[in-house]
């Protein structure tokens, strides 16, 4: 049996504690919370459903921190997809005229696509 590298189990941590910081508040205060970010909203449901699904991932990253090999290459499977598909919907924003500040976004996904594509790749040679 594979063992979990100490750094994959806090990196599940940072990313509960990132989309806990980003899911909350897009629920609770969706059109505060873009404001921040200059990005006007038409509806606020498709905010709540992105903090709806960051709460979802970034929640069981904390449940399943204590699990095993099984878990984290199922997670890291749905992490993979998740941030890939996030980053093609952000470049189609960028490209369809949305707001610059959505690069900060892009970056944020880029770096858990990297981290979560290094892991899976980590762990399926092992």
């Amino acid at each position: 049996m594979t063992n979990i590298p100490t750094s994959l189990r806090i990196w599940f941590k940072i990313h509960f504690f990132a989309d806990m910081i980003f899911g909350i508040p897009f629920i609770f205060a969706p059109t505060w919370t873009m404001s921040l970010f200059r990005i006007s909203i038409i509806d606020t449901l498709a905010v709540r459903i992105v903090g709806a699904a960051l709460i979802g991932i970034g929640g069981i990253s904390l449940i399943a921190n204590k699990k095993g090999i099984e878990s984290y290459q199922t997670l890291l499977s749905l992490k993979v997809v998740w941030s890939i598909a996030a980053l093609i919907a952000i470049l189609l924003y960028l490209f369809n005229g949305g707001v610059q500040t959505a690069w900060l976004f892009f970056g944020v996904f880029l770096i858990f696509s990297i981290v979560w594509g290094y892991y899976k790749n980590r762990l399926g040679k092992s």
